[in-house]
């Protein structure tokens, strides 16, 4: 297991991060993911922990808040160290029907921080994230009350999830500005069959120095190998098939698992595996959350760690799943080279 630091800061976070989605056994909008009692959790913890991975992520929406339960009483129960350990916490999403128990108004916030910590059993979280964009509250308000909670200790670290790059660029500005704890990272959908992010993402995070968390890097499980894409779209049986989310484009999927089976078959590893190691082949990447419901499941996930890809199947990979065409990113391609082209070489090193 290698390690990154969380965008710039001095966290240091293991490259797989364990997504506890799966964690609790209420129905609901999670019910088609999640299924996994406290034994289950603690075992799947073990093996993670084990396995050199340090970073757990969850979400106070996951299971109505089981999930944050389930990985407090596993941690609990392993007797792991609280430096041992990055937990990673959610909040913006709905605990319930009234009207401010969902957004990122201050109030949902302080009470969402107070009740995941409670779940938990801990007394802080490591990072404390905006589980999405919130179009009621002004920016100002959530930044404030996320900077009052690193403040007051119950977060070391802020960040947001499924932001676009102008929110992110726009909260960092204000953050500057008044002094306020600014986010660190970015979690954000990212899989060789969703490379939407390298539009406009992937350059802010690379300019700007922030770590990005990959969740969904098997596109809901699309890209397990255990489906067959035909004229009717895919044939096979998993979560796809009763939650089919995120969207793909099936068309263009297709042809590029065909291409992961093919060298996996080369390397006696599976379709999985070399789909989250071509995550991990990205530099914009600090973590890819992987979550699973039992051991072999993680354990698949956990060995796409010692898969390298070479130069010739990341082209190949490339040339199958690049993004079409769109403005501006090909005029900016066009027009970059008017100044650079009269760069001199490096030096040669004396």
């Amino acid at each position: 297991m290698r390690y990154n630091t969380l965008g710039r800061t001095g966290l240091l976070v293991s490259e797989l991060c364990l997504g506890t989605m799966t964690f609790g056994t209420e129905e609901g909008f999670f019910g088609a993911v999640n299924g996994v009692g406290l034994e289950g959790a603690t075992a799947l913890l073990r093996q993670a922990v084990e396995a050199g991975i340090n970073f757990v992520d969850t979400a106070n929406v996951y299971t109505n808040g089981q999930s944050e339960e389930l990985l407090g009483a596993a941690i609990s129960a392993l007797g792991l160290a609280r430096s041992e350990i990055v937990v990673a916490t959610k909040a913006m999403g709905g605990m319930g029907e009234a009207p401010n128990q969902s957004g990122t108004g201050r109030k949902h916030l302080l009470d969402q921080i107070d009740a995941s910590l409670a779940r938990l059993g801990l007394d802080h979280v490591d990072l404390y994230q905006i589980h999405g964009w919130d179009p009621v509250t002004p920016m100002e308000e959530a930044l404030r009350a996320l900077e009052d909670i690193v403040r007051s200790g119950r977060a070391r670290y802020v960040g947001v999830s499924n932001w676009a790059a102008w929110q992110v660029t726009k909260a960092l500005g204000l953050a500057a500005g008044h002094g306020w704890a600014a986010p660190v990272s970015v979690q954000a959908y990212y899989s060789i069959a969703g490379r939407g992010l390298e539009r406009e993402l992937a350059p802010m995070l690379a300019s700007e120095g922030l770590g990005l968390m990959a969740w969904s890097p098997l596109a809901g499980g699309l890209l397990s190998g255990k489906y067959r894409f035909g004229a009717a779209g895919i044939e096979g049986e998993g979560r796809r098939a009763s939650f089919d989310f995120p969207p793909v484009d099936l068309a263009r999927a297709g042809p590029v698992v065909e291409a992961m089976r093919s060298m996996g078959k080369a390397r006696g590893v599976s379709v999985a595996q070399i789909a989250i190691a071509w995550l991990l082949h990205r530099p914009v990447v600090s973590s890819v959350i992987v979550g699973a419901k039992c051991a072999d499941q993680l354990a698949d996930n956990i060995a796409a760690c010692a898969v390298e890809l070479t130069a010739d199947d990341l082209a190949q990979l490339e040339r199958l799943s690049a993004l079409a065409p769109e403005f501006p990113g090909w005029m900016i391609e066009r027009q970059g080279g008017y100044v650079a082209r009269h760069l001199s070489p490096p030096r040669c090193p004396a």
